[in-house]
């Protein structure tokens, strides 16, 4: 260790008390966290590319300090896809600390693990207050059935108003107007039952059908237009 003159000549004072590292909730534990090792959670991170044309959600469930699953979403680029799967491949067996430095090709990616790694370390996790913490395959479970990233796509123009394109429920096929030309209700097809009963046998004309739903007022609708091209 190498000093400068002025701090050679200082005179040594010693530290008083120190009781260390602020204990954090990991896990239903109250933790000192301070090697790698010491950190566990399941919790998410938002991040976003230096265009901002894109943005990515990152889960990852840590036990130990190893990341056991992870769960890549990404939205508004199509480079940014690709680096999702590089990620959901690379990150599983990595310390929170290897994840921090890997190159991950795509700034959104790497901007939610910054987040991610901030809530982790400050104690800030979904999984703070659950016993044992969440089981490896609760990523899976946040998308629920079908396995499909909840989406919600809207646009609108001041010219011809708002068109919904997509929404949890699924993919918009027509969206419900009243006599006021006002969305009172939407008609969907939910696109993960659809692959679920089509993997099941089910024709595709017939899986498309019992994959349909509504929600709103559709019945009560003067008409109901397609948003695409409508």
């Amino acid at each position: 260790m190498i000093y400068s003159k002025e701090v050679e000549e200082m005179c040594p004072v010693h530290q008083g008390v120190h009781h260390g590292a602020a204990p954090i909730p990991e896990e239903a534990k109250w933790v000192k966290a301070r090697e790698v090792k010491d950190i566990s959670g399941y919790t998410h991170g938002i991040g976003w590319c230096a265009p901002q044309q894109g943005c990515c959600k990152l889960s990852l469930n840590v036990k130990d300090g190893i990341i056991q699953e992870a769960l890549v979403e990404t939205i508004g680029c199509s480079g940014m896809t690709h680096s999702a799967a590089m990620a959901a491949e690379i990150l599983p067996g990595l310390t929170v600390m290897e994840a921090l430095n890997t190159d991950l090709v795509c700034d959104a990616i790497n901007t939610a693990m910054r987040e991610l790694f901030l809530q982790i370390v400050y104690g800030r996790t979904q999984s703070a207050f659950s016993e044992g913490g969440l089981v490896i395959g609760a990523g899976l479970e946040d998308l629920g059935k079908g396995a499909r990233s909840m989406v919600g796509t809207t646009y609108g123009t001041v010219a011809k108003g708002v068109r919904y394109l997509e929404l949890t429920d699924g993919y918009i096929t027509g969206c419900a107007l009243d006599e006021d030309d006002e969305i009172i209700g939407y008609k969907y097809i939910n696109f993960g039952k659809m692959m679920d009963f089509i993997k099941k046998g089910d024709d595709v004309a017939v899986a498309y059908e019992k994959a349909q739903g509504q929600y709103g007022r559709v019945a009560d609708a003067v008409r109901i237009i397609d948003p695409r091209h409508e």
